[in-house]
């Protein structure tokens, strides 16, 4: 199964995609994961992705599609996996149709996602507070329409993420059919 998680930064798509990998035995893929390795290495792309994300904007389309169809070309994704933190954008979401089975949606508000994020232990780089501003209104201006193209596919399953960790959890393999 090919499950996408999607949520503002802080809503849990880590913790629920760990779980659901678990659960389904297919392994979780997180792209900022993938991003902040790419930003790690000294190279061209590396150095341009590190600068997009610590100014808090979005990956391009073409450069975030091309990313991740390398990555899962590998086969240890041909069963499945849970992925974390894709598609932002309808651009993204229409590229892979073919390759997405259902999306969760982990509902929450800007200000429990902004507690969250403050209340973590270990910081990220790209974790100010102003690249954390940009990034939840990037969420709201491009990954909202997103939402809508999933629901009108029929793939959609809209989650309360305001709950505890293990209601939501159950909610998810609840709605997937996997209890």
């Amino acid at each position: 199964m090919k499950i996408i998680l999607i949520g503002v930064q802080g809503s849990g798509k880590s913790t629920q995609g760990n779980l659901l990998s678990k659960k389904l035995s297919v392994p979780y893929v997180s792209m900022g994961s993938i991003f902040r390795d790419i930003a790690s290495k000294d190279s061209s792309l590396g150095r341009e992705i590190k600068n997009t994300m610590n100014e808090g904007f979005l990956i391009p389309d073409e450069k975030t599609i091309e990313v991740l169809r390398d990555y899962l070309s590998s086969p240890e994704y041909s069963s499945g996996y849970i992925l974390d933190g894709f598609p932002r954008t309808v651009v993204q979401a229409k590229a892979f149709e073919s390759g997405i089975d259902r999306a969760v949606y982990l509902e929450l508000s800007d200000e429990i996602a902004l507690k969250r994020i403050s209340e973590r232990s270990e910081k990220r780089d790209d974790e100010t507070p102003g690249a954390i501003k940009k990034r939840i209104d990037s969420f709201h201006k491009f990954t909202e329409p997103v939402l809508h193209h999933l629901e009108d596919k029929g793939i959609l399953i809209r989650v309360d993420g305001e709950q505890s960790v293990e209601k939501i959890h159950q909610h998810i393999i609840k709605e997937l059919g996997i209890a």
